[in-house]
């Protein structure tokens, strides 16, 4: 299955969530075991080799393919959370969104410091959250190399956002279809 097959699996649902938006939705990816193993296929491959310490899962769908490569690649995955969802010792970051503030958080011991950790998440926009997750990381003593994601819309100008770190996506849609 090539990156022309996975648009397939990639539902595009117009004026979601709100009118005007053009929602490309993985969960199609999921329902298809084919599909949903190629892309951790293709991410373990693509990262073979890589001095990556361990991955940081967005959450929600970002857990879901971070899980599975963690695994994979034999290394600890570090749940990238909203707000209020982790217990015990926390550091958090807040960021914007395009309409309204959000906040993420990990815990403090979770965070290999001096470590290289590869972020994930399953689709890449804006940037936004994934450069807080980075700001958050680099905060707590790690290093974020790369990010990884399985769809990118670099119409979106994620790589502004992103201050020039390496992104790799298994399809990439260069305008909204």
């Amino acid at each position: 299955m090539d990156a022309i097959q996975l648009d397939d699996y990639i539902r595009k649902v117009p004026d979601f969530p709100k009118k005007g938006i053009l929602f490309y939705d993985i969960t199609s990816i999921l329902m298809e075991p084919k599909a949903f193993s190629y892309c951790i296929d293709q991410m373990a491959a693509r990262c073979q080799g890589k001095p990556i310490d361990a991955v940081g899962g967005i959450e929600a769908r970002g857990f879901v393919f971070a899980a599975p490569f963690a695994v994979r690649m034999g290394i600890p995955l570090i749940l990238i959370r909203k707000k209020g969802k982790l217990p015990g010792k926390i550091i958090s970051k807040k960021y914007q969104l395009e309409y309204t503030e959000a906040e993420i958080e990990i815990h403090a011991e979770d965070v290999p410091r001096g470590k290289k950790v590869l972020l994930m998440d399953d689709l890449i926009a804006t940037g936004g959250t994934l450069k807080a997750a980075r700001e958050l990381l680099n905060a707590a003593g790690a290093e974020v190399p790369e990010i990884f994601g399985v769809v990118g819309l670099p119409f979106l100008n994620y790589q502004e956002a992103l201050g020039g770190i390496p992104v790799q996506t298994l399809i990439t849609y260069p305008q909204a279809i």
